[in-house]
């Protein structure tokens, strides 16, 4: 998982972001928001679920693709959770940290937690943060 956080929701800075995220050999799955077309022209393949019609898998015809979106729901509807019960606001100067936070646990949600701690810390290695670079 990566997240990224945005300002606005535009083609344009959809596009930047999948360009600079995702590898042109792969298939992306999305809804079927106007921001995704024509850009994932350059993709191995662009599948879509339309959840105005409550399809939210789909068998792809032709090559029996599985598109569905519910891994990317699962893991936002966590990070809500996470801010709505723990935190209950999150600052935008700080959303990245938080967004990151929850990436990395979803990343490493299939390990132990001791495996994953020690993954936490090996990603500090070489890293100082100052109680003036916190603010």
């Amino acid at each position: 998982m990566r997240a990224n956080v945005v300002t606005n929701v535009t083609q344009l800075t959809m596009n930047a972001l999948i360009n600079a995220t995702v590898n042109k050999g792969a298939v992306v799955n999305t809804d079927e928001s106007g921001v995704y077309r024509r850009q994932l022209k350059a993709f191995a393949g662009h599948d879509t679920v339309n959840h105005s019609a409550k399809k939210y898998a789909l068998r792809m015809p032709g090559n029996g693709r599985l598109a569905h979106i519910n891994t990317c729901e699962s893991f936002f509807s966590l990070l809500k959770r996470g801010v709505y019960g723990a935190w209950h606001h999150v600052s935008r100067q700080h959303l990245p940290k938080y967004t990151d936070e929850f990436a990395f646990r979803w990343n490493n949600r299939r390990i132990s937690d001791g495996a994953r701690f020690v993954k936490g810390i090996e990603g500090a290695e070489g890293k100082r943060l100052t109680y003036q670079q916190a603010i």
